[in-house]
């Protein structure tokens, strides 16, 4: 097994306004597969080994800052994409903190509800 992690979906009550939000601080486009559902994809090479992951709004799925915490590829300075979290509605909870060996990481609230982190190496 070489990750632990092989897909994650995110929870989101206004579909459109999360789509924004996580397009506008990561600066990607993401992608809408299935047109029956709100339902889009992060940016992932699959093929390679990368790993993906989706925003969903469905019955059954719920925002929550107390449920498993994922943590988003921060790039090479996860400071750029933390700098657009508060400008596109959500909320920085910890800033930017060392780890270690391990690089940095930061958590912020989403405009649903939902805790997130972001990790890089720098």
């Amino acid at each position: 097994m070489a990750h632990a992690i092989n897909w994650f979906e995110i929870p989101a009550k206004n579909f459109d306004r999360a789509k924004g939000f996580y397009e506008a601080i990561m600066g990607i486009q993401m992608t809408m597969p299935f047109p029956e559902m709100k339902y889009a994809m992060f940016p992932a090479d699959m093929q390679n080994g990368e790993i993906g992951g989706g925003l969903v709004e469905e019955k059954g799925y719920e925002p929550s800052q107390t449920g498993v915490l994922i943590y988003l590829n921060g790039g090479e300075d996860l400071s750029v994409p933390l700098s657009r979290v508060e400008a596109a509605g959500g909320k920085i909870i910890v800033p930017k903190t060392s780890i270690g060996a391990n690089g940095f990481m930061a958590q912020f609230t989403d405009t649903e509800g939902n805790r997130i982190a972001f990790h890089s190496m720098q």
